[in-house]
């Protein structure tokens, strides 16, 4: 499991989701349906709109380096169709980072590659569209979809034409008669990926996409995988919190004198938060050193 896996489970932790919970637009079940190329095909053609005769993974289809010492970045996923246009697709549940920015650092490093040193033409720079699937409205419209591409300011329908755009689509819109019922229908699912959710003239390939979910649901390795995960990250938010109460322990004994050996290595061994905090609670009301290791028990 990667360490973006990892950071997601954090999130579905805090939201006290189980596995079979998990919906679309939850960054861990999104990482794992797209790590099939027939999920990324499906997402990628009802977000857009769009038959897709064929797509492949980019070189380095998730993880896009910078120079040494420069901030680089891992993409959600990162396709290619077989008429050479480039997607990035990413989810954002949560509103947070600044996500305008954010599609112009991907635009830059995902160019980049497509030229090698010392190429003096810019036109082997391929069509690239970046598209951020969010559980929240980015910019308060009420649109479900946001299209952005470089145009002129001074003439109308003039574009700049670099053959670049950027996609923000929101799972709740509200212009429904205005926009595609395809689009509307998939957004919905992203939110809650549940058989309800599905109508009987629902587009195939939603339907498709809900049986690559069930079938995730359903296994259950990849389930035990995400237990374990859920149980690591437990463990490490316990051990942050416990360190971090024995540091304000130890602050609270330095005040009254020197903490002996024996009883600090005792106290930095205990791992159990409600001790230390009813530590904290006698250090806090101890007058000495002495007074604090009876009334603890730590004779």
């Amino acid at each position: 499991m990667d360490k973006r896996m990892n950071d997601n489970l954090m999130e579905n932790y805090e939201q006290e989701k189980s596995f079979g919970e998990l919906d679309l637009v939850d960054d861990y079940m999104f990482d794992v349906v797209t790590e099939d190329l027939e999920s990324c095909k499906l997402i990628l053609e009802l977000a857009m709109g769009i038959h897709i005769k064929e797509i492949r993974w980019r070189e380095n289809q998730k993880v896009i380096h910078n120079l040494p010492g420069k901030r680089g970045a891992r993409l959600d996923f990162y396709v290619e169709t077989e008429e050479g246009t480039v997607y990035d697709v990413e989810m954002q549940k949560r509103k947070r980072g600044n996500i305008p920015k954010r599609t112009r650092f991907y635009q830059s490093l995902i160019d980049a590659p497509m030229l090698k040193s010392g190429e003096e033409s810019f036109d082997k720079l391929k069509p690239s569209v970046i598209v951020v699937i969010c559980g929240f409205d980015l910019y308060g419209y009420g649109q479900y979809r946001y299209s952005f591409s470089n145009r002129c300011l001074e003439v109308d329908d003039l574009e700049l034409g670099d053959e670049t755009s950027k996609i923000i689509l929101n799972t709740k819109g509200m212009n429904d008669e205005e926009e595609d019922s395809t689009l509307i229908n998939f957004l919905h699912y992203v939110e809650n990926s549940s058989e309800e959710v599905l109508e009987e003239n629902s587009d195939p390939r939603l339907k498709r996409l809900h049986e690559i979910i069930e079938s995730i649901r359903s296994n259950a390795e990849m389930e035990a995988q995400y237990m374990k995960g859920i149980t690591r990250e437990r463990e490490k938010i316990a051990d942050a919190k416990a360190a971090g109460a024995l540091e304000i322990l130890f602050s609270l004994l330095d005040e009254l004198g020197e903490i002996p050996d024996d009883m600090w290595v005792r106290m930095r061994g205990e791992i159990d938060l409600d001790v230390i905090k009813k530590w904290n609670l006698i250090a806090a009301k101890a007058s000495s050193i002495e007074e604090f290791r009876e009334r603890a028990g730590l004779d």
